[in-house]
Order: structure tokens, then C-alpha cells, then sequence
């Protein structure tokens, strides 16, 4: 898997979007590069709308081709996820970018971008807030673990304060990271950018589905046989997927949905991992190889 090189200080990194439109004005999204002590390259669709689009699929996929074409950038952050990034996968130039590795960041909808960058083209991709989040300013946890995936700082990958992470299924694995968002994960099945998990480590997060939604996505991933596949698993956060009812014989919760669906693979297993759609929150590097201690709820790059 290629690491692509490190961004310096003073770089010049492109800001675009391949999902949902931006509510920052493009001088925020330029200060909050600058903040990080890079020059930004403000493309069209980081401001762009086109209905629930930052842009049409052809201004997101020209832009994207261009940013990794351009041999003066040297990395590319997208300014938020939302929807609609699948659409503009077989728009894009795979032999250029595969040709042309840069730091490439976002996560959420972005999913579907870090997993073709990582099954495509060979390449890292990091799953990391994006130019919005940055806009709003980064709390203590989370901006290390930012700098690491644009700067390759160094970073202890364990949740802030008392934050436990439980054991689902004991053991120890290694493999290269892959995954993301829930939503994108089950989206890919049957798609030529559908999600590999063959001797990986597989990390899974949601944001503002009903448990019952959670079950039916992790169905559609169980059935494929990804839990099977995979090494390990990392359960991140799932925010905002709690029950809204009062009775709970009329529903499923997150943990019974975890041991029913994904606890049977026998996959060693983690949850509640601080990343996903939370503050603070973590990085992830995917496509790096990583090894994971379930039973001591601990992981990190693998030595």
C-alpha cells in the first residue's frame, strides 16, 4: 500500500467536495488551511450547489482529476461529506491519480472515495474531520490526530479521558484498515467499488440511523460475508442511533444488534472507539497495516 508523502508546512492543499454543499464561505475554508499552516487552493465545487450536490458530477469529478493531476498540490481535504460522492466514482481518472498519490482526507460520505483510493489505486487514505470542521476550530484530542494524517506526526490511537472501549470478541488480529461510514459500506455491495475485507481490519461507524436501520445495513454486510472476511473489527461511534422508544421489548438495542449480527463471525471485536460523527474524534489512516488486541481494547499501526 503507498503512503503518500507527508504534506510540509507551507504546501499548497486543494479543498473540494465530492458530496453535500458547504455552508463556509470560501474565506473561511481558506483560514482554516492557513490555520494549519498550509495554502489552500479553493476549487469550484468546495462552494458549489447544485440542489443536495456541491456541484454537478461533472464539476466534483473535473475537479477532483485536476487536483491530483496538478503536480503543485500536494494534498487534497474535502469540506464536508453529506451525499452523493458514489456518483462521481466512474467519472474520475484512476490511472492519473493512481499515478499522482497525495494526501487525500474526509470521511462520512467520503467513504466511498477513501475505499476506491485504497482498492484502486493501491494508495493510504485517511479518514479525518474535514476543511468545515476545521473552520469551526479543532478541541485538544482531535487536532493531533489531525496533523498526523496531513503531517505523519506522531499519535497515540487511544479514546480521550475514560472513554472505555469493550471487548466483543476477544483476540488479536492484523491487517490494513479499511472501512468507514455504515451507510456507504452497505451502499458498495454489488458495485465494481464494492468494500474488501479479506484479512483487513474493519472499521465501522453511523451517524442518525434508528437501530433498526443499523440492523438492516449490517445485515446487508454480514450476508456478503464481510464480517467473515475481515481479520478484526472496530466499532466507532454511532451517534445519534440510540432507540426512541420508551419500551424495549419493541426494539433492538445497539449492543443486541452487535452480538447478533457481528459476534458470531468470531472476528476478535471492539466497540465504542471515539471516531466517526463525534467531537472529539479520532483519525484513522485506512489502507495502513494495523494490529488490533480485542482483549485489551487496544490498536495502533502495526510495528
Amino acid at each position: 500500500m503507498i503512503q503518500p508523502k507527508p504534506l510540509q508546512p507551507g504546501d499548497r492543499l486543494a479543498v473540494l467536495c465530492g458530496s453535500s454543499p458547504t455552508s463556509k464561505t470560501p474565506e473561511e475554508l481558506t483560514q482554516a488551511v492557513r490555520d494549519m499552516g498550509l495554502e489552500p487552493v479553493i476549487y469550484p465545487s468546495a462552494t458549489a450547489r447544485h440542489g443536495f450536490l456541491s456541484g454537478s458530477d461533472a464539476m466534483r469529478a473535473a475537479d477532483i482529476n485536476a487536483a491530483f493531476a496538478n503536480e503543485g498540490i500536494k494534498g487534497i481535504v474535502c469540506t464536508r461529506g453529506g451525499y452523493g460522492f458514489h456518483r462521481v466514482l466512474p467519472l474520475l481518472d484512476w490511472k492519473t491519480i493512481r499515478k499522482n498519490p497525495k494526501v487525500f482526507g474526509g470521511y462520512s460520505d467520503v467513504t466511498a472515495m477513501i475505499t476506491a483510493l485504497n482498492q484502486i489505486c493501491n494508495m493510504e487514505a485517511y479518514h479525518m474531520p474535514m476543511v468545515g470542521a476545521w473552520s469551526d476550530g479543532l478541541d485538544a484530542y482531535t487536532l493531533p490526530f489531525v496533523r498526523a494524517m496531513l503531517f505523519d506526526e506522531p499519535v497515540e490511537y487511544v479514546n480521550p479521558g475514560e472513554a472505555p472501549i469493550t471487548t466483543l470478541v476477544p483476540g488479536k488480529a492484523k491487517g490494513k484498515l479499511c472501512g468507514g461510514n455504515l451507510s456507504l459500506l452497505a451502499a458498495s455491495m454489488g458495485t465494481p467499488y464494492e468494500i474488501d475485507t479479506k484479512g483487513k481490519i474493519l472499521f465501522i461507524e453511523e451517524v442518525g440511523e434508528k437501530p433498526y436501520k443499523v440492523d438492516n445495513l449490517l445485515t446487508n454486510l454480514r450476508n456478503g460475508g464481510k464480517f467473515e472476511d475481515a481479520a478484526g473489527i472496530i466499532l466507532g461511534a454511532f451517534t445519534n442511533c440510540g432507540s426512541e422508544t420508551e419500551d424495549p421489548t419493541k426494539e433492538l438495542s445497539l449492543e443486541e444488534i452487535f452480538q447478533e449480527l457481528i459476534v458470531p463471525a468470531g472476528k476478535p471485536t471492539v466497540s465504542g472507539v471515539v471516531c466517526g460523527h463525534c467531537a472529539p474524534t479520532m483519525a484513522l489512516p485506512m489502507g495502513r497495516a494495523f494490529r488490533l488486541d480485542a482483549s485489551k481494547g487496544v490498536f495502533g499501526p502495526a510495528k
